[in-house]
């Protein structure tokens, strides 16, 4: 990511920031439908987690959280949530377009409202056998709706299958969501030893 986004992404949560008493906000509802398949404890792994209210959600589960972003401020933002919320939390400022994941193995992978293609290379590395991959991303259908994001941030309809070599999947939609966006909605495993048929 160029130096320029990243200050925009600063940018846009110093302004979320400052606006009087808005915190991270409430996790994502794709997130939270899933919590019975989520473990609660092991470690978790949130890439482009912004303000940490995925993470936070996570940690409060019982999972050892770490929460990568681009954003220093945002960074920040999620450290001073979970201090005030008492929940233990690892911030680390990283563009996972330019450097490696942090060393695993987690137990859930957590990526929402982000696309980077090449990571999907990198998570059967990070993941523990069994682990979950769990992603939302809006497709290009969204474009009927709404202008943003832009058709490079999209995925192509259907795209998200052949991005998947090394896990299984667990669950796969495509559809409009009850906020009105329509989008790929992911659980993927990685496969345990003596397991990996099929990819």
């Amino acid at each position: 990511m160029s130096e320029a986004d990243r200050e925009r992404w600063n940018l846009r949560y110093r302004e979320r920031r400052e606006n009087a008493g808005q915190g991270p906000g409430a996790p994502s509802a794709f997130l939270c439908a899933l919590d019975g398949v989520l473990p609660r404890a092991g470690r978790a792994l949130e890439v482009a987690g912004g303000l940490g209210q995925d993470a936070l959600w996570l940690a409060r589960r019982g999972l050892d959280v770490t929460l990568v972003d681009v954003s220093e401020v945002a960074l920040e933002g999620a450290a001073t949530a979970a201090r005030a919320a008492g929940l233990p939390l690892e911030t680390r400022r990283l563009d996972v377009e330019e450097a490696p994941l942090p060393p695993g193995p987690f137990d859930v992978v957590l990526c929402l409202n982000y696309l980077w293609r090449p990571l999907f290379a990198a998570l059967p590395g990070v993941l523990a056998p069994g682990g979950l991959f769990v992603f939302a991303q809006p497709t290009r259908r969204n474009l009927e709706r709404h202008a943003h994001p832009s058709a490079r941030f999209l995925l192509e309809e259907g795209e998200l299958p052949g991005l998947l070599g090394g896990l299984e999947v667990v669950s796969l939609t495509e559809a409009w969501t009850e906020a009105g966006r329509h989008e790929a909605r992911l659980v993927a495993r990685r496969r345990a030893p003596g397991n990996a048929a099929g990819g």
